[in-house]
């Protein structure tokens, strides 16, 4: 187990919430968690709030910006917000449970 790290508010301004979805669950597979973060957080910053929240050790952290769509409804456009997802690789032996929440 990583050592134990101080939870600060902080951590949970940069980890918003799990993204589960087929791709998500077979990536779980291979020791990787898929979580939607603040669009200005940094690899460095996912990484230590996802150890000081789960006590894990993360491997590694690759970070995807999904641009928002131009959608329509009745008639009218708008645009959907921008999504940045996580996908954090565990080391082996740690895992996490995203159907508890954070």
């Amino acid at each position: 187990m990583a050592k134990k790290q101080e939870v600060e508010a902080r951590h949970y301004d940069v980890v918003l919430a799990p993204h589960i979805t087929e791709k998500a669950t077979l990536a779980s597979e291979n020791n990787a968690v898929v979580f939607k973060v603040a669009n200005d957080a940094s690899k460095p910053q996912i990484k230590e709030a996802i150890e000081a929240i789960f006590d894990v050790k993360v491997m590694g952290v690759n970070t995807i910006v999904t641009k928002g769509k131009t959608k329509r409804w009745k008639g009218k456009p708008y645009k959907r917000t921008d999504m940045k997802k996580a996908i954090v690789t565990l080391k082996d032996g740690d895992s996490i449970d995203v159907t508890s929440g954070i």
